[in-house]
């Protein structure tokens, strides 16, 4: 990519994995330091970039999660495995997992929220001796609309998971509410040292803050994620400003006592 920070790099599709009819994760190539909650700008020649937050992270590829939305994630999803496309990224700032290593953690995720926030579930479901208790409280619409299935069976062996759905559409196993509604089951020893990280849609995330602040974890031990519409990724296009801050350079990640007062 050499100094161009706006030259995109083509990156082969090693796998593809279908959630929902219109959610698929990619597993693109890639060789570098990447953070969970950061993103890629994706792009295909004659339609254009879409940002996509980082889901996975492995030696040599990431995952970007993807929704079928739009001009470009519609043409993206007629490519497969073994095909190519170009990446631009990574940017913005991430979630760093040595802020919450040691600590009781509840993660927070409504929707394709839980995307962003994927890797630092993994890193300590697959490190438990690394935190305390740690608690995942995610939401969809229907039984239908849930990421990362296997992922959830997997992260239930070694944490405290609650899955919920706002219509069960018949299925029993499913519990219904909103992922507010749950906090009152969170088991804190020590609520005042835990940490927090809250990923949705703005109502959510908003209602979920105010409902952990009310369980004792202080406003400044919790993290949020700001969706913007991020087109160049470095600061300079100016669609993702608020206020004074740029979301795709100081965020999407975001302390809770700076992102409260992001306000359009």
């Amino acid at each position: 990519m050499g100094n161009n920070h706006y030259i995109p790099f083509p990156s082969k599709v090693l796998a593809v994995s279908k959630h929902t009819d219109i959610e698929y994760t990619f597993r693109m190539a890639y060789v570098g330091d990447v953070r969970p909650g950061q993103f890629f700008e994706v792009s295909i020649p004659k339609y254009g970039e879409a940002p996509i937050s980082v889901s996975g992270i492995g030696s040599d590829y990431v995952d970007l999660t993807i929704r079928r939305v739009g001009r470009v994630t519609d043409e993206v999803f007629e490519y497969y495995t073994g095909r190519t496309l170009f990446l631009r990224g990574p940017y913005g700032n991430g979630f760093d997992v040595s802020d919450y290593a040691g600590k009781e953690i509840v993660v927070m995720a409504g929707g394709t929220g839980l995307s962003p926030v994927r890797g630092v579930v993994e890193y300590f479901a697959e490190h438990p001796e690394k935190r305390q208790g740690m608690t995942l409280i995610c939401g969809f619409k229907t039984p239908r609309d849930t990421l990362f299935r296997s992922d959830i069976e997997k992260w239930q062996k070694t944490m405290n998971v609650i899955l919920t759905v706002d219509c069960a559409e018949g299925d029993t196993a499913c519990q219904v509410g909103l992922v507010t509604e749950f906090i009152p089951q969170i088991k804190l020893t020590t609520p005042r040292t835990a940490v927090a990280i809250v990923v949705g849609p703005p109502a959510m995330m908003r209602f979920s803050v105010q409902g952990l602040l009310g369980i004792g974890i202080p406003e400044e031990n919790i993290w949020i994620s700001q969706e913007r519409k991020m087109c160049c990724g470095l600061g300079k296009c100016g669609h993702c400003r608020i206020g004074e801050a740029y979301v795709c350079l100081d965020g999407p990640v975001f302390k809770y006592t700076i992102g409260k007062n992001l306000v359009d």
